[in-house]
């Protein structure tokens, strides 16, 4: 399926999607509480108004399905255009947990082993002074399950410099988008299409289609650039739009609320991906230590392949947060309660308003 058709969908599931905006009545929090539509959405102007969130996407899954999902705001505080239904925001890290979800579909389809090196797929092309010499070793040990689970010992980050890693991969926990990109470079080379438009087209044939995430890419196209919002730093706007020419695993994904709680159904309820991989995505996989800095600050005890998890009194919470700073993004679910909660703003103070929301809605964090 060429790109042309990709849109040619897309533009087809937009026409169905633009019936599904806000509802009125009520939803549902996480512990059960009845929230009045109304009362939930005079709050979240009055918060975006204090704070002065330029743009919002929200949804609240309950059950299972998407009980409540708006817009709100503006795309571009200069010139004060409204977002609309089809408005589109940076996914930044949220990149990282569906880019994730696509990797276990390659590897139910036998296209991508999760614990086969990547550094296997990426020899013939790999630059022979990336990785510092004395990491040389572990770097070759490294497997989709280890980047997926943060296991790396890569910085987040490594902006040029010498990879080095800095304890025995699968043994400790670290953050690194640096280590979803060489993976994501190593699925596009083992199936022989790169990382670019190919690799885009298909995760929309294998996952997002098949989900109805009919506003969702991770590399740009004439939709995006009908349709992204600006993004804002410090109340100004940013006047360029992040022009994706390559799939960025652990950043590029731009998509909204409405697409995302789609994918948080899939990860309760699968349909597209077998309960067995489900299942393998959600398990703990890197435990942290006790002084592990991400515990200590939230509670969250560890991750899976693609989400972190904190356990909670309604049940294990899965999340990830995403911040390209002139973007930023939340996701949580709690499959114990079906219940599920994302926002996309376009603004470097999102979550503000979530600390903020969280007094009506109840702990989303």
């Amino acid at each position: 399926m060429n790109q042309l058709k990709n849109i040619a969908v897309l533009l087809i599931g937009l026409a169905i999607f633009g019936t599904a905006t806000a509802q009125k009545g009520h939803i549902k929090t996480v512990s059960g509480k009845r929230v009045n539509v109304e009362d939930l959405e005079k709050r979240i102007e009055h918060i975006m108004d204090s704070i002065q969130l330029p743009g919002l996407s929200i949804a609240i899954i309950n059950d299972a399905k998407i009980a409540y999902h708006n817009k709100f705001g503006v795309a571009n505080l200069k010139t004060k255009e409204p977002v609309d239904q089809n408005s589109i925001f940076e996914g930044a890290s949220l990149s990282k947990p569906l880019f994730a979800y696509f990797v276990m579909k390659m590897a139910e389809q036998g296209n991508f082993d999760l614990d086969a090196p990547i550094y296997d797929y990426l020899k013939d092309i790999f630059p022979k002074d990336a990785v510092a010499e004395g990491s040389m070793e572990a770097y070759k040990t490294l497997t989709p399950r280890i980047v997926l689970s943060h296991g790396t010992g890569i910085p987040n980050w490594v902006k040029g410099e010498l990879i080095t890693i800095a304890f025995e991969p699968g043994t400790d926990f670290s953050y690194s988008g640096e280590a979803y990109q060489h993976m994501g470079a190593a699925l596009g080379t083992k199936l022989g299409i790169g990382w670019g438009g190919k690799l885009d087209t298909l995760f929309l044939e294998e996952v997002a289609h098949p989900l109805d995430m009919n506003k969702s890419f991770y590399t740009w196209n004439d939709f995006l650039k009908e349709h992204i919002v600006k993004g804002h730093v410090k109340g100004k706007v940013n006047p360029e739009s992040s022009r994706f020419k390559k799939v960025g695993p652990g950043f590029s994904l731009q998509s909204d609320a409405y697409d995302y709680a789609l994918f948080l159904i899939e990860m309760m309820e699968p349909k597209n991906l077998s309960v067995e991989l489900r299942d393998e995505m959600l398990k703990e996989h890197n435990h942290f230590k006790p002084d592990n800095k991400i515990h200590l600050e939230t509670g969250q005890t560890g991750w899976g392949l693609g989400f972190a998890q904190k356990p909670t009194p309604n049940g294990l919470m899965h999340l990830h947060t995403g911040n390209n700073k002139d973007f930023q993004a939340y996701a949580m679910f709690v499959p114990d309660q079906k219940y599920g909660f994302t926002i996309f703003g376009n603004s470097d103070n999102l979550f503000p308003f979530l600390t903020e929301i969280e007094k009506l809605i109840e702990e989303q964090f």
